[in-house]
Protein backbone atom coordinates (compact mmCIF):
# COMPACT_ATOMS: atom_id res chain seq x y z
CA UNK A 1 0.00 0.00 0.00
CA UNK A 2 2.91 2.33 0.70
CA UNK A 3 4.33 2.13 -2.82
CA UNK A 4 1.05 2.89 -4.65
CA UNK A 5 0.39 5.82 -2.30
CA UNK A 6 3.82 7.28 -2.99
CA UNK A 7 3.33 6.73 -6.71
CA UNK A 8 -0.01 8.55 -6.57
CA UNK A 9 1.41 11.55 -4.71
CA UNK A 10 4.01 11.95 -7.45
CA UNK A 11 1.86 11.12 -10.48
CA UNK A 12 -1.50 12.74 -9.61
CA UNK A 13 -2.09 15.86 -11.66
CA UNK A 14 -3.63 17.95 -8.88
CA UNK A 15 -4.40 18.07 -5.19
CA UNK A 16 -6.99 15.29 -5.48
CA UNK A 17 -6.41 11.73 -6.61
CA UNK A 18 -8.92 10.93 -9.33
CA UNK A 19 -9.86 7.54 -10.73
CA UNK A 20 -7.86 8.23 -13.90
CA UNK A 21 -4.76 8.81 -11.73
CA UNK A 22 -4.79 5.22 -10.50
CA UNK A 23 -2.42 2.78 -12.20
CA UNK A 24 -3.90 0.59 -14.94
CA UNK A 25 -2.75 -2.60 -13.21
CA UNK A 26 -5.19 -1.85 -10.42
CA UNK A 27 -8.11 -1.88 -12.86
CA UNK A 28 -6.92 -4.97 -14.67
CA UNK A 29 -6.82 -6.98 -11.45
CA UNK A 30 -10.21 -5.62 -10.36
CA UNK A 31 -11.83 -6.60 -13.65
CA UNK A 32 -10.09 -9.97 -13.57
CA UNK A 33 -11.38 -10.62 -10.06
CA UNK A 34 -14.93 -9.50 -10.85
CA UNK A 35 -15.10 -11.59 -14.01
CA UNK A 36 -13.20 -14.62 -12.72
CA UNK A 37 -16.40 -16.35 -11.66
CA UNK A 38 -17.97 -15.81 -15.09
CA UNK A 39 -17.38 -18.21 -17.91
CA UNK A 40 -14.41 -17.04 -20.00
CA UNK A 41 -16.38 -16.71 -23.22
CA UNK A 42 -19.62 -15.41 -21.73
CA UNK A 43 -21.09 -12.25 -23.20
CA UNK A 44 -21.07 -10.66 -19.73
CA UNK A 45 -17.31 -11.18 -19.47
CA UNK A 46 -16.75 -9.70 -22.91
CA UNK A 47 -19.05 -6.77 -22.07
CA UNK A 48 -17.17 -6.13 -18.82
CA UNK A 49 -13.85 -6.15 -20.67
CA UNK A 50 -15.21 -3.75 -23.33
CA UNK A 51 -16.59 -1.41 -20.66
CA UNK A 52 -13.31 -1.47 -18.75
CA UNK A 53 -11.29 -0.59 -21.85
CA UNK A 54 -13.73 2.16 -22.82
CA UNK A 55 -13.71 3.71 -19.35
CA UNK A 56 -9.90 3.60 -19.14
CA UNK A 57 -9.82 5.38 -22.50
CA UNK A 58 -11.99 8.16 -21.11
CA UNK A 59 -15.25 7.23 -22.83
CA UNK A 60 -18.50 8.35 -21.24
CA UNK A 61 -22.16 7.51 -21.81
CA UNK A 62 -21.36 3.84 -22.34
CA UNK A 63 -24.99 2.82 -22.08
CA UNK A 64 -26.00 5.08 -24.97
CA UNK A 65 -23.35 3.35 -27.07
CA UNK A 66 -23.97 -0.22 -25.90
CA UNK A 67 -27.77 -0.30 -25.76
CA UNK A 68 -28.45 0.21 -29.50
CA UNK A 69 -25.80 -2.38 -30.34
CA UNK A 70 -27.32 -4.85 -27.87
CA UNK A 71 -30.81 -4.28 -29.28
CA UNK A 72 -29.55 -4.56 -32.87
CA UNK A 73 -27.84 -7.86 -32.08
CA UNK A 74 -30.88 -9.31 -30.31
CA UNK A 75 -33.25 -8.15 -33.05
CA UNK A 76 -31.10 -9.60 -35.82
CA UNK A 77 -30.74 -12.91 -34.01
CA UNK A 78 -34.44 -13.21 -33.14
CA UNK A 79 -35.51 -12.36 -36.70
CA UNK A 80 -33.06 -14.87 -38.13
CA UNK A 81 -34.30 -17.50 -35.67
CA UNK A 82 -37.92 -16.90 -36.74
CA UNK A 83 -37.10 -16.59 -40.46
CA UNK A 84 -38.17 -12.91 -40.38
CA UNK A 85 -41.51 -13.42 -38.60
CA UNK A 86 -41.80 -10.17 -36.63
CA UNK A 87 -44.58 -11.16 -34.26
CA UNK A 88 -42.76 -14.33 -33.20
CA UNK A 89 -39.43 -12.47 -32.89
CA UNK A 90 -41.13 -9.84 -30.71
CA UNK A 91 -42.55 -12.57 -28.48
CA UNK A 92 -39.11 -14.16 -28.09
CA UNK A 93 -37.68 -10.80 -27.03
CA UNK A 94 -40.53 -10.07 -24.61
CA UNK A 95 -41.82 -7.17 -26.71
CA UNK A 96 -45.01 -6.46 -28.60
CA UNK A 97 -44.97 -6.39 -32.40
CA UNK A 98 -45.34 -2.59 -32.42
CA UNK A 99 -42.32 -2.20 -30.14
CA UNK A 100 -40.26 -4.43 -32.41
CA UNK A 101 -41.34 -2.41 -35.47
CA UNK A 102 -40.48 0.87 -33.71
CA UNK A 103 -37.06 -0.46 -32.64
CA UNK A 104 -36.33 -1.59 -36.20
CA UNK A 105 -37.05 1.95 -37.42
CA UNK A 106 -35.03 3.60 -34.63
CA UNK A 107 -32.03 1.42 -35.40
CA UNK A 108 -32.35 1.86 -39.17
CA UNK A 109 -32.95 -1.82 -39.73
CA UNK A 110 -36.07 -1.61 -41.89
Amino acid sequence: LKTPCRWLTVMAAGQEVLIQDLPGELFESTVAESTSQMQPDSWATLLAQWADRALRSGHQNLLSEAQPELERTLLTTALRHTQGHKQEAARLLGWGRNTLTRKLKELGME
